[in-house]
């Protein structure tokens, strides 16, 4: 991270200074409205504001509490050790974790070396995150969706171990940095780079670690990312012996937690990363078919037509008028 904004994050703040000189533990009031340790939006955010980044508070045990906005905690440097929903996690520098609306959390003493941010978070903020994510299932697009919902979501953490990625880092940092500085006029550059540290994040779903609230929802996340790693050729079978599942459970597990049978899943992948290819690459359409794993191409072409109501070859067209006219 920059060695400036580093500094500035580093700062004793005057809560900081007054749990330091014992005067206070933490003032539940500065966070809560009300006699449930609960943070509140009200109590973080400006009005009409959606988002805001602020220092964690080190040097004190934050008991047991929730939120009523999703919080996004980026490690700066050091580490911080957090307990959720009963989980122990470490959060080490570079790393991320997401925790929605329900999650509970407790936070234990951090030394002065441990700077982490807190993204304060209104669900609302991640509209434009979900459209850039698109209709293709996905473990962060379920996580999206479920911010969006009021009753309990099946992840109540993402915890992304990604200190070496580069472009994540980066988007980490211009968020950080703009919304900490309170930059004017923002709040739409800010929901794209919010969405494109999230297209991002679809790249590394080996580095991230779930809180699911069921057995059956962790089974889901696995099927997600098994059809994300192996939509060209991998089946339900295969993923039933690698999960010790009994193949007629899994499926029927899969349809009523998802809406989609495992095959759906497997084609709407297909089909949208056909559309990638059809609008980043100059391969044949037939090399297109291949490359998603459809042998055969007249089938391609009709089910292509079917999902976007184009042929291949409109949709590149359509697909490469619209970049020439931004």
């Amino acid at each position: 991270m920059n060695k400036l904004l580093l500094a500035e994050l580093s700062r004793i703040t005057e809560e900081e200074q007054r749990i330091l000189e014992g005067r206070s533990g933490v003032d539940q009031t500065l966070y809560s409205e009300g006699s449930d340790f609960v943070i509140t939006s009200g109590k973080m955010l400006k009005e009409g504001r959606l988002i805001r980044v602020r220092p964690h508070t080190r040097f004190v045990h934050f008991p047991r509490h929730t939120h009523n906005y999703v919080e996004m905690i980026y490690m700066c440097s050091g580490q911080t050790t957090h307990i959720i929903n009963k989980t122990r996690l470490v959060l080490q520098t570079g790393e991320l974790l997401i925790l929605n609306q329900h999650a509970t959390q407790e936070i234990l003493p951090a030394g002065r070396e441990d700077v982490a941010v807190n993204f304060i978070i209104l669900p609302e903020f991640f509209d434009q995150t979900l459209a850039m994510l698109g209709s293709e299932q996905s473990m962060l697009r379920d996580f999206v969706v479920g911010c969006l919902q009021t009753a309990d979501s099946p992840l109540s953490y993402l915890h992304f171990k990604v200190s070496d990625v580069l472009p994540v880092q980066n988007l980490l940092e211009n968020l950080v940095w703009t919304i900490f500085h309170e930059i004017q006029n923002k709040r739409l550059m800010n929901q794209i780079t919010m969405g494109l540290l999230f297209l991002q994040l679809l790249n590394y779903t080996d580095r991230i670690e779930a809180g699911h609230t069921s057995f059956e929802q962790e089974i889901l996340m696995q099927v997600f990312q098994y059809v994300e790693e192996h939509y060209k050729d991998g089946e339900l079978t295969q993923l039933a012996g690698r999960l010790c599942c009994d193949l007629t459970w899994l499926s029927r597990t899969v349809r009523r937690l998802s809406g989609c049978t495992y095959t759906e899943l497997v084609q709407k992948k297909r089909l949208n990363q056909a559309c990638s290819l059809l609008r980043s690459t100059a391969l044949s359409i037939l090399d297109v078919s291949m490359a998603v794993g459809y042998e055969n191409f007249s089938y391609f072409h009709r089910i292509f037509k079917q999902y976007t109501g184009l042929t291949p070859r409109q949709y590149r067209v359509s697909s490469r008028m619209e970049q020439e006219e931004r």
